[in-house]
């Protein structure tokens, strides 16, 4: 008796499931990162542009503006509000134990997008998003390409400490560094993926190890690069085509206009465009599917004009007139 009043109670759960996204909308609490950089703005209006009432859902988005202990509390409020899905765009990786185990013993449905979490996968449902360590490789093979084996010092501006973004295309690169003896990583520091964050800090490295002292400049996203740009267009230091090597990543429509401009040589793409494949994951659970534990956002990577490749894609106006963000 109790095994069929279960069964019974499973089915009710499953129809109550599949009848609110046909005929209601599914509430989607999604806690942002931030707007920190162009990629994250583009992102946000994406889930805008897919959640849509007319497309079923009704979706509250927090910017939490970096905020680690924000992100928390507003998860816990979307469980209290019994919302039918969240996601989570970590800001950090460390952390998430605790409010995770809260949103799986009320039962609602945990994606994790974009980013990355060290909490064990039985907490979430399932996670969607970019492989930042092949990022990293992406850009590590580009210039180990390109510098054909000379000599490098290199400079890199990461992303925020404790980003699953800035922890693995650290990861990724530092793993292709470490087979060029003829390369040295001179420093590394903290630029916040904004910037602001990427000018201080290029302005750091050139007060401390001067014109001469450095070949490459690797930043974690645009933003970074554009900073970076900004203080070596005030020290006079050349770079792209004819001076020093800036790499970048996220590759936003900005950051590969300036790719086609010969200013950034080398920009790896982590693909914003993630709100479909979190949808479509959305609407499999709804039909009572049993989705992947990690669904990848396909990317790749561009380099200047001019240049030939066999790791990433040459810049074009045809592949600037392609992208959407």
């Amino acid at each position: 008796m109790k095994k069929l009043l279960a069964l019974v109670i499973a089915l009710c759960l499953v129809l109550g499931a599949a009848s609110a996204f046909a005929d209601g909308l599914l509430k989607i609490g999604y806690v942002q990162v931030g707007h920190e950089s162009d990629w994250r703005m583009a992102n946000t209006q994406n889930y805008f542009d897919v959640f849509t009432k007319d497309a079923g859902f009704e979706l509250e988005l927090i910017d939490c503006d970096n905020d680690h202990a924000l992100q928390l509390a507003k998860v816990r409020e979307f469980v209290q509000k019994d919302f039918d899905y969240i996601v989570i765009d970590p800001i950090q990786t460390a952390g998430w134990d605790d409010v995770l185990k809260e949103v799986q013993e009320a039962g609602i449905p945990c994606i994790i997008a974009d980013r990355s979490v060290d909490a064990s996968p039985d907490l979430y449902t399932t996670a969607v998003g970019t492989d930042m360590t092949a990022e990293g490789e992406t850009a590590g093979k580009w210039l180990a390409e390109y510098l054909g084996g000379k000599e490098a010092k290199i400079l890199v501006i990461e992303g925020s400490t404790g980003s699953s973004a800035a922890i693995g295309r650290s990861e990724g690169f530092n793993k292709v560094a470490a087979e060029h003896k003829e390369w040295t990583i001179i420093d590394s520091q903290d630029g916040d993926f904004t910037q602001n964050g990427g000018q201080q800090v290029m302005e750091s490295f050139i007060k401390t190890y001067g014109e001469d002292g450095f070949d490459v400049v690797v930043c974690h996203n645009d933003n970074e690069a554009y900073g970076a740009m900004d203080a070596m267009d005030a020290a006079g230091i050349k770079y792209g085509v004819d001076g020093k090597i800036i790499i970048s990543f996220d590759a936003t429509h900005e950051g590969l206009q300036r790719t086609l401009d010969g200013k950034i040589l080398c920009n790896v793409e982590c693909n914003p465009i993630q709100a479909v494949i979190v949808m479509n994951v959305i609407k499999a659970l709804q039909a009572g599917e049993t989705v992947e534990k990690f669904t990848l956002v396909p990317d790749e990577g561009f380099c200047a004009p001019g240049i030939e490749s066999k790791i990433v894609t040459v810049m074009s106006d045809e592949v600037l007139a392609g992208r959407k963000y």
